[in-house]
């Protein structure tokens, strides 16, 4: 993890300032953690990886002495890559032979004396250390704010209604009209759209070539549930309205009627079998079309 560490600008990838207090540093991990949480991200193979590094790196801001470390490593490698930009090709590749031959000294240099306190560790060796001691101990702050974030995520993942898409939830319109009727039995496209937007705002409106029947989607839940529960249109030729498919019912409180993830599979596989529901009437309705013409 430290070579890890060492790469990556922790700082940066979290989204904070390298100055931040912890209180930013935990704020922005939230963010971002949330946004990043594999199951909220079961498409992408790298979300997981993403939100284990997160994890670790609050991990290292959080706590006092590995960010001292992780600070000493970051500030050096960030001084040698202004120098390397400062010096032309053959330069950089002396100094780094020079450093390398440098590193290797300083292991041999540890092992003939191994055991004596007198042997100086390297900044990434510290941090390393730092890094083995919030793996042994565990970090309080990260298991409190992953509980945070499992709270989080089972009201958002698992409890919250889904926004209406009026593409998946058409209202089909029927009305009495003879198959040769000029008038369609008195209903237009302007006289139906008279009696429909007065509900709210409509995103689409087909009129079926065969007499006596349409479709259309309103933009709201809220307008569509009105148009259903009360609109009857000319009542000496009544409309008869009614969803292709329903929408999934909602508690009081906005949320779906979901108990647990049973529950909510279920609501998937239902969601899934009304829209091939609707394709069939769909696909029904203009096979009618096409034999009434």
């Amino acid at each position: 993890m430290s070579a890890e560490f060492a790469k990556l600008n922790l700082y940066e990838y979290i989204g904070v300032d390298i100055d931040a207090q912890e209180s930013d540093i935990r704020k922005a991990y939230r963010k971002k953690a949330l946004a990043c949480h594999p199951d909220k991200n079961p498409d992408n193979p790298k979300a997981a990886e993403t939100f284990h590094i997160l994890s670790r790196a609050l991990e290292v801001l959080t706590d006092a002495t590995a960010r001292a470390a992780y600070d000493k490593v970051f500030k050096a490698k960030k001084a040698a890559e202004v120098r390397n930009q400062q010096l032309d090709s053959k330069r950089q590749k002396l100094k780094a032979d020079l450093e390398q031959r440098e590193r290797d000294a300083s292991v041999a240099s540890q092992r003939n004396f191994k055991g004596y306190s007198t042997v100086q560790k390297t900044d990434e060796q510290v941090l390393q250390e730092q890094i083995d001691r919030l793996r042994e101990e565990g970090s309080k702050l990260l298991e409190e704010e992953l509980a945070s974030m499992r709270r989080e995520l089972k009201k958002t993942v698992v409890t919250q209604a889904p926004k209406f898409d009026s593409t998946l939830h058409r209202i089909k319109i029927k009305w009495k009209a003879e198959k040769n009727d000029p008038t369609n039995g008195g209903y237009s496209e302007s006289k139906l759209m008279n009696y429909l937007k007065k509900y709210g705002e409509i995103e689409a409106f087909v009129m079926s070539k065969k007499n006596g029947s349409a479709l259309v989607e309103f933009k709201s839940l809220e307008s569509s549930e009105m148009a259903l529960l009360y609109e009857k249109g000319d009542l000496s030729n009544c409309l008869s309205l009614e969803w292709i498919t329903p929408p999934p019912k909602q508690n009081q409180n906005g949320s779906l009627n979901v108990g647990s993830s049973n529950d909510f599979e279920s609501l998937v596989l239902r969601q899934l079998r009304q829209a091939e529901e609707r394709k069939r009437l769909i696909e029904q309705m203009q096979k009618e079309d096409q034999d009434g013409s």
